[in-house]
C-alpha cells in the first residue's frame, strides 16, 4: 500500500469526470456537489419535465465471477497500468500487493494487512510514482481493484470507507507515514453527475512522511459496479496544488470502471428490443 487501501481505452466520459471533480470540490469545501440531482428530470421551456438520465448499467449475474480464479482474472483485466497516470509514470517497488492479503483499518486508526475475508474473492493493488519535474516533488499513486462475492458486500466496503474518515480523520499507514485532516463524500447513482457507477466516494486530506516530508495534498477516489470496487489514491509531492491532485485520479478510475462494466455488464437497456423475440444475432 502506498497512500491508499485496498481493453478498450476511451476518453473520460464527461458525466463521470464532472461527478468526480464536483465531489472533490465538495470535499474541499465541506458542502454538497453542485447540481445534485433530486428527481432525475430537467425542466423544459414550457415548464414540463423530461427524463435526462441515461439507462442505468447493471451487472449481469451470469458474467459476475463466482470463484477466486475468475475474480483474479477480472482483477488483472481491470487494473490500471502506469500509462494511465501519464507518460512519465513508472512502476514503484513493490509494484503489486500480495493477492492473498488486504489492508484493514484497526481501532487505533492504523492500517494493517491480514488475510482476505470471506466476502472478498480477489483483490490487488498496483503502486506507481510520477517522478519529480518542473520544480515539483515526486507523486505517489496507487490503483486497487477488489471483487466481492456480492454487490451488497461491495456496498458495505463503501460504507466502511465513509465511517473511516469520520472515526479516524488521522490515520497511520505505516511507521513514519500518515494521513491527516480526512473528509469524505458519497455520491450514489443519480446524484450529482454520477450516471455510471453504482456508488462513488471521494476522500480528501493530506499525506505526511518522515522521508518525503509534507503535509501534501492527498486523495482517494473509489467507485463500485456490482461486486467490483475500483479505487485510486494520490499523494502529492512538494509544490503540487490540491486542485491538480484531485483531477489526477479521474482518468485511471474511469478507465477501470469502464473495463469492469465491459466485462460483467448486462445488455444495454437502450439496445433491448432491437432484435426479434427469441432470436440471436446471426440466427
Amino acid at each position: 500500500m502506498v497512500y491508499g487501501r485496498r481493453v478498450r481505452r476511451r476518453g473520460v466520459p464527461a458525466a463521470l469526470a464532472a461527478m468526480l471533480l464536483a465531489g472533490a470540490a465538495a470535499c474541499d469545501s465541506g458542502g454538497e456537489p453542485e447540481g445534485k440531482a433530486t428527481a432525475g428530470k430537467s425542466a423544459t421551456a414550457d415548464g414540463d419535465t423530461a427524463p435526462t438520465r441515461a439507462p442505468r448499467p447493471e451487472a449481469d449475474p451470469g458474467k459476475v465471477p463466482r470463484t477466486a480464479a475468475e475474480a483474479r482474472r477480472l482483477v488483472q483485466d481491470v487494473l490500471a497500468e502506469p500509462e494511465h497516470f501519464g507518460p512519465d509514470t513508472v512502476k514503484a517497488t513493490p509494484y503489486e500487493s500480495d493477492p492473498a492479503r488486504w489492508t484493514v483499518l484497526a481501532e487505533d486508526c492504523a492500517w494493517r494487512t491480514e488475510g482476505l475475508p470471506d466476502d472478498v474473492l480477489a483483490t490487488r493493488t498496483r503502486y506507481f510514482e510520477i517522478p519529480a519535474a518542473g520544480g515539483k516533488g515526486p507523486i505517489e499513486v496507487s490503483a486497487t481493484v477488489t471483487v466481492h462475492r456480492t454487490t451488497l458486500d461491495a456496498a458495505w466496503e463503501q460504507a466502511r470507507m465513509l465511517e473511516e474518515a469520520v472515526g479516524c480523520p488521522e490515520q497511520t499507514l505505516r511507521a513514519g507515514e500518515r494521513l491527516t485532516g480526512l473528509t469524505s463524500l458519497a455520491l450514489a447513482y443519480g446524484e450529482g453527475a454520477n450516471e455510471t457507477s453504482d456508488d462513488s466516494l471521494s476522500e480528501r486530506g493530506e499525506c505526511v512522511s518522515d522521508s518525503r516530508g509534507g503535509p501534501y495534498p492527498y486523495t482517494w477516489d473509489q467507485s463500485t459496479f456490482g461486486p467490483v470496487v475500483v479505487g485510486v489514491s494520490v499523494c502529492a509531492g512538494e509544490k503540487t496544488a490540491a486542485g491538480d491532485v484531485a483531477g489526477m485520479s479521474v482518468e485511471p478510475l474511469v478507465m477501470m470502471m469502464q473495463r469492469a462494466q465491459e466485462a460483467i455488464a448486462g445488455e444495454d437497456p437502450g439496445d433491448a428490443g432491437t432484435g426479434s423475440p427469441g432470436t440471436k444475432e446471426g440466427d
